[in-house]
């Protein structure tokens, strides 16, 4: 969930005994980003999580399916070209690396050695976390073709329907596979 007004993630919170979501966001940032910003935004999460189950209920339904299912396999990604660049990074790194301990016990300055290193390490976080993500996002199996989907969708069942009255772990758990991004707007009071 994000704010639309200033495109922060919006964090969980509790409320008068209630989850939220909420956006804090101090006035001095407000004042220096020239954003019109309440200090503090709440939206409650049964207001968000109704139309949302709904909405799933409603794509769904026997009548929808076969169009969800199809936007559902052709939103697939493969993830291979991103981590394959990524591991051709990090194994440059690794050669760069190499050459510069070569070139420190071959006598060459261990000043200029030093430069050439933190030149390259300076990368290789980077390189490191995105191809962590890439291979992550592999390892959850290949993309499904629109029959395997169908049968995920119809072993899922009635759980689709009794989602309103789910447990708050299950319905997380449901939520967090989906992968959903919303974006929230308080002065219309609307996510989309």
């Amino acid at each position: 969930m994000f704010h639309d007004a200033c495109g922060r993630r919006i964090q969980g919170s509790w409320n008068h005994g209630r989850p939220h979501y909420r956006c804090r966001y101090p006035p001095e940032y407000a004042l220096a980003d020239n954003i019109d910003h309440p200090t503090t935004v709440y939206l409650r999460e049964d207001q968000l999580s109704s139309p949302i189950d709904s909405w799933l209920a409603e794509i769904f339904h026997p009548d929808r399916i076969e169009h969800s299912l199809a936007m559902l396999e052709e939103a697939q990604t493969d993830n291979t070209p991103a981590i394959e660049s990524a591991r051709r990074s990090l194994a440059e790194h690794d050669r760069k690396l190499s050459r510069s301990r070569a070139a420190l016990e071959a006598g060459t300055d261990p000043a200029l050695v030093a430069s050439w290193t933190q030149q390259s390490s300076g990368r290789t976080p980077g390189h490191r976390c995105t191809a962590h993500r890439a291979e992550s996002r592999a390892t959850r199996g290949s993309p499904l073709n629109k029959k395997e989907i169908h049968q995920l969708v119809t072993s899922l069942g009635g759980l689709v329907h009794i989602l309103k009255a789910a447990d708050p772990t299950d319905k997380l758990e449901v939520y967090r596979q989906l992968g959903p991004k919303l974006t929230y707007d308080h002065e219309k009071r609307v996510a989309w």
